[in-house]
């Protein structure tokens, strides 16, 4: 297996990192700040009123995006099997 071959397989799986993780990050740095925006406004410094919103937030996306993830998780996978299957050859 060249260097280069190594390096597109590592690139790759970055971008398929990215992509899947993005929503969620997004999702949950967006309800933070609306929540610390009004934990600011009101002034309530509540610990579990940043955590609750969050991971219900995050739930919520999981189940929405969930299926579209595991798409792009499973065809990352087989690409790589077959590639793998192929460069050993």
């Amino acid at each position: 297996m060249s260097p280069e071959a190594v390096m597109n397989i590592g690139r790759t799986a970055m971008e398929v990192t990215l992509t899947v993780g993005a929503p969620l990050l997004l999702v949950s740095l967006i309800v933070g700040l609306i929540v610390s925006i009004f934990q600011t406004v009101t002034q309530i410094n509540e610990a579990t009123l940043t955590f609750i919103p969050k991971l219900v937030a995050v739930l919520v996306t999981m189940i929405i995006a969930g299926p579209w993830m595991i798409s792009v998780l499973v065809d990352f996978m087989s690409k790589s099997f077959t590639n793998f299957q192929f460069l050993n050859n």
